[in-house]
C-alpha cells in the first residue's frame, strides 16, 4: 500500500520519512495523513467523496479535511480496473461543543451555503449518503432535483407488501407535495454537505475550529442540510440559531417547518433503504403530515 501513496507524500514533503499504519501515515516532520484504499466496486464512492471535499475546500477552506490525492491504481492499465485510493490531511477530531457548533452554523451559512453552482441543482458525479448511491446529474430546478432524489430512494425499496403504502404515498408526495412546496421557492443552488448529522461533525482538537467530514455533496436548498441534524440530534441548538442569524429562513417563512419535514423525509426513506422497516413508520408519518397539509 505504501507504494500507492509514497509519490504523493514525497511531493508534499521531499525530505521526510513516512511510517505507514493505514489509515494513518506518520511523517518524520510530525505531520500525519489519512489514507485508505477501497475495492474496485467502491470506485464511484471514493470519487464522490473526493469531489465533495474538493468543492467544500473551494467554498470554505479548512472546514473539512483537505484532499491531497485520489485516483485508481489501475488508471494506467488498458482495462482501467483497479482499487480506488484516497489521501487527505489528518485531523484529530473531538465532539462539537456549544461554541464550535455556533461557529459551524456561521460558516455553513456564510460560506458553504453561499457557494453557488453555475450548472444548476445536483452534482457532477454520483455520491453516497451512507451506502446509498445518489446518481445526481444536473437539473434546472430544485423541484425536479429533489423529486428525482426521492424517486431514486423509492425505487431502491423492495416491492414487498409491507412497503406498498410507503411506495404509493411516496409517489403521491412527489406528484403533489414537492411541486406545492418547492416550485415557489426563489433560491440559488448552493453547496451542501449532504449528510450533516452529528457523527460527521466535530471540533479540530489542534485549532479548536469546527470540522465536517464524510460528505455526500450536491447543490440544492441550504435548509436541506439541516434536516438530518434535527432527526438524530447531537448537534447543539446553538448551531441552528447561529445559522439562521446569518441565513434568514426562506420565504414563505410560514412553510419553513413543512420544508423541514420534506427534507427529513428523504433521510427517513434513506434509512429505510439502508436498515429496513424500523424507519419506514417515521417516513410514513412524515408523508401523512405533508399530504394532510397539501391543498387537494
Amino acid at each position: 500500500m505504501s507504494s500507492i501513496f509514497l509519490p504523493y507524500l514525497q511531493n508534499i514533503e521531499p525530505d521526510a520519512h513516512f511510517t505507514f499504519n493505514l489509515p494513518l501515515i506518520a511523517s518524520s516532520s510530525g505531520k500525519r495523513y489519512f489514507a485508505k484504499v477501497g475495492s474496485p466496486g467502491e470506485k464511484d464512492q471514493y470519487a464522490g467523496e473526493a469531489e465533495s471535499l474538493r468543492a467544500i475546500y473551494k467554498a470554505a477552506p479548512g472546514l473539512a479535511p483537505r484532499l491531497l490525492a485520489n485516483g485508481t491504481t489501475g488508471d494506467d492499465t488498458p482495462s482501467g480496473a483497479g482499487n480506488p485510493f484516497f489521501l487527505s490531511e489528518y485531523l484529530d477530531i473531538g465532539s462539537l461543543t456549544i461554541q464550535t457548533a455556533e461557529l459551524l452554523g456561521e460558516r455553513l451559512a456564510k460560506e458553504l451555503h453561499t457557494f453557488k453552482s453555475p450548472n444548476g441543482f445536483g452534482f457532477a458525479v454520483p455520491t453516497y449518503c451512507g451506502a446509498t448511491r445518489q446518481d445526481n446529474g444536473w437539473f434546472s430546478t430544485w423541484e425536479e432535483c429533489f423529486s428525482t432524489m426521492i424517486k431514486n430512494l423509492l425505487q431502491k425499496l423492495p416491492s414487498e407488501r409491507k412497503y406498498v403504502e410507503l411506495l404509493n404515498k411516496g409517489e403521491e408526495v412527489r406528484k403533489k407535495v414537492v411541486p406545492w412546496l418547492l416550485c415557489p421557492l426563489v433560491i440559488d443552488p448552493v453547496l451542501l454537505h449532504g449528510d450533516l448529522w452529528s457523527g460527521n461533525t466535530g471540533t479540530d482538537r489542534k485549532t479548536g475550529q469546527p470540522v465536517i467530514f464524510d460528505p455526500s455533496s450536491y447543490y440544492g436548498h441550504g435548509e436541506a442540510d439541516l434536516a438530518i441534524a434535527r432527526i438524530f440530534g447531537g448537534i447543539p441548538e446553538s448551531f441552528f440559531a447561529a445559522y439562521h442569524k446569518q441565513m434568514p429562513k426562506t420565504e414563505p417563512v410560514q412553510q419553513y417547518s413543512l420544508h423541514g419535514d420534506l427534507y427529513e423525509l428523504y433521510h427517513y426513506l434513506n434509512h429505510t433503504v439502508l436498515f429496513g422497516g424500523g424507519y419506514s413508520g417515521s417516513a410514513l408519518q412524515k408523508m401523512n403530515k405533508l399530504l394532510r397539509a397539501c391543498p387537494q
